[in-house]
């Protein structure tokens, strides 16, 4: 047990944390952006897997950098056939989101099929991986410069998009005619906001972002493509998008909770854990997050209902 101990509880652990935090962080800040405007997009799987793959595909002929524009292009072009779908044909949120995932799946098992002949794994000489950014001297501080050190360009665009989410949606006016809409839908179009034009942006974006979370996911040391590799880390996201109610700081905690979950069964697992067991952690996490935010939910609706009561009364 202190073996196991000894090898999980070590910088190394925080700085593999956080590189697990960076493709649910992307993912869920652009699920955030819709869930505001009162759109629960459960497609994110179905996003992140046709950025992964382009990611590989694109940046193994080019670069990685490359492949990494041609991630957030697969995400937007999937993101559009989810916006036109539910918004334009009226289509229901989650049966688009669910044929979207079912898309993803089948155009990426098709495309190495085609492309590579394998339908399971991109061929060992199609390789793609993000140059690591070197901190210098900043990586030399103890504690903190391990953990920040040779990480690629992508998890520090995670972390600056934080802040940039926050700006948006609380300091800019697109921001608030996104919460006017999530809010209150008649009364934004009786406003004269464009509700269309606003959850059409904020479903683009979120697939913009979600072939970001795709590259890294698969570019940030594997560098290969394996079909279904996004291993319902997209539900995971919409776990800590409900959860944090498309909060940008509670967005950050939560995710930060599921990549440690992510991180450390990958520790426990090289530390001798059962690898299945030690898997499972991530998902009993999102179990009991969506568990707590349902109930959070109620006891909210619960609350509205009773101030509702009670001013019709007096």
């Amino acid at each position: 047990m202190n073996e196991i101990l000894a090898q999980v509880l070590t910088v190394g652990t925080l700085a593999v944390i956080l590189a697990k935090t960076t493709p649910i962080l992307l993912a869920a800040i652009g699920g955030g952006l819709s869930q505001v405007g009162n759109i629960l997009n459960i497609g994110l799987e179905g996003l992140m897997l046709v950025g992964a793959f382009a990611g590989i595909a694109i940046g193994a002929v080019t670069n990685p950098y490359v492949g990494v524009l041609a991630a957030l292009g697969a995400g937007v072009l999937l993101a559009l056939v989810y916006a036109v779908a539910s918004l334009v044909f009226k289509a229901d949120y989650i049966v688009v989101g669910i044929g979207t995932n079912l898309l993803a799946i089948g155009i990426t098992v098709l495309l190495l099929t085609v492309l590579y002949g394998n339908a399971g794994v991109t061929p060992g000489d199609v390789k793609s991986v993000l140059p690591k950014i070197d901190l210098g001297p900043v990586g030399d501080i103890p504690v903190i410069g391990p953990i920040f050190d040779d990480h690629t360009i992508l998890v520090w665009i995670a972390l600056l998009l934080v802040p940039v989410y926050w700006f948006v949606l609380y300091r800019t006016r697109y921001g608030v005619h996104l919460r006017a809409v999530g809010e209150d839908e008649p009364a934004a179009l009786a406003a004269g906001i464009r509700v269309l034009r606003v959850k059409f942006l904020s479903i683009i974006v979120s697939g913009a972002l979600c072939g970001l979370a795709g590259a890294q996911l698969a570019m940030a040391s594997v560098g290969s493509f394996t079909a279904g590799m996004t291993s319902g880390r997209g539900f995971i996201v919409v776990a800590a998008v409900i959860f944090a109610a498309g909060r940008p700081v509670p967005t950050l905690v939560v995710c930060l909770i599921f990549g440690a979950a992510d991180g450390l069964a990958d520790r426990l697992a090289l530390g001798g854990v059962n690898s299945s067991l030690a898997l499972l952690t991530p998902y009993v996490i999102t179990i009991a997050a969506l568990v707590i935010a349902a109930l959070r939910i109620r006891a909210a609706v619960t609350a509205r209902t009773r101030r509702g009561l009670a001013q019709l009364t007096a």
